[in-house]
């Protein structure tokens, strides 16, 4: 799967989509005939599915962090299952964030691990197993949705509302991972994030299809006012406008913007880089929790870029506050079906 989605796949089709695209159709029937067909393996307890369309950020990780809160308030015990991309090791681990280094975990296993049990594993179903066996009686799923080999008694499908699907090509043409056809026959329902106009097109045709649509936005929870500071800005995400534009509407004024790719682990002149110029022109530095997690204590300066950063903190938050915990119920229901009908089959 690519990881890093050049610029052009998210502005109208050009000659570089048209060019890619006998590519496209084949990779497409490829992931369309593989999500169709694969043979997937039964949770031992169950199982929510947070994906997305595309490649790139498109916010399933707080919103995995919003299910696991409502499963909580079930009296649940979530675990969150990832594969650590990101990370180096290739073995089954329960993340630990007082112990594990990003470099080991990846970034967004650290920030599940702070809400709730999380393990990494690259095969998915055994992650899954070790979860149950560590007392998790709920899984989410951080990505995977093309193509885990695992049952989901729940799929939410996240769609950024400023990014929608790109230029609606597949890869390598564009961010789509498979057919939307075909992901939308295997989604239970779609997640629009934020209040921009990009998804609507793709939110008409789920709906069409019957598939439920919840909204929800992105909501700040640091403390300390932005208003009017010079910042300088830096983050290697998937998608660093959206953080850029939430730097903005916090009313900090952007001087200057750094951006690095998603996972990015920090050199020392990129680090001393972002320090020096932020001290010569008396810039703040801002970033997201993301970005702090994979720099590392008692590397270089990692601890003085951490420490002189501020960091903005996120959630999500659903219009409807109950829609997360109908999608818990609704994945508990789910389950009990699929064991009931798995004990019927001679």
């Amino acid at each position: 799967m690519v990881s890093e989605a050049p610029p052009f796949w998210w502005t109208n089709a050009d000659w570089r989509a048209y060019t890619l695209w006998p590519v496209s159709r084949l990779y497409g029937a490829i992931a369309g005939l593989r999500m169709d067909r694969a043979r997937r393996a039964m949770p031992p307890v169950p199982l929510i599915c947070v994906g997305n369309f595309t490649v790139g950020g498109a916010g399933k990780t707080p919103t995995a962090i919003a299910l696991a809160r409502a499963a909580k308030a079930k009296g649940l015990t979530p675990g969150f299952l990832s594969r650590g991309y990101g990370g180096s090791l290739d073995v089954t681990t329960v993340v630990k964030p007082d112990h594990h280094r990003a470099r080991d975990v990846g970034d967004e296993p650290l920030l599940l691990a702070r809400e709730a049990l999380t393990v990494i594993c690259r095969r998915r179903v055994d992650g899954a197993r070790k979860l149950a066996a560590e007392g998790a009686d709920i899984i989410i799923m951080d990505d995977g949705f093309q193509s885990a080999r695992l049952v989901f008694d729940f799929a939410l499908l996240v769609i950024d509302s400023f990014r929608g699907v790109g230029n609606g090509h597949l890869v390598p043409s564009g961010p789509i991972r498979a057919p939307i056809g075909h992901q939308l026959r295997h989604a239970s329902a779609l997640l629009k994030l934020g209040q921009g106009p990009a998804a609507d097109p793709l939110i008409r045709r789920a709906a069409r299809a019957g598939k439920p649509v919840h909204v929800a936005d992105t909501v700040r929870l640091d403390a300390g006012s932005l208003a009017g500071l010079k910042v300088l800005a830096w983050a290697g995400i998937a998608d660093p406008e959206k953080f850029y534009r939430t730097v903005r509407e916090a009313g900090a004024i952007i001087e200057e913007t750094r951006s690095f790719p998603d996972h990015h682990h920090f050199s020392e002149d990129e680090i001393a880089d972002l320090l020096d110029r932020a001290e010569s022109h008396g810039y703040t530095l801002v970033t997201t929790a993301k970005d702090i997690v994979r720099l590392e204590p008692g590397h270089g300066r990692s601890a003085e870029l951490a420490e002189k950063s501020r960091v903005i903190e996120i959630e999500v938050r659903f219009d409807d506050p109950s829609a997360p915990g109908k999608i818990i119920k609704a994945t508990l229901d789910a389950a009990r079906s699929r064991k009931l009908r798995r004990g019927k089959t001679p």
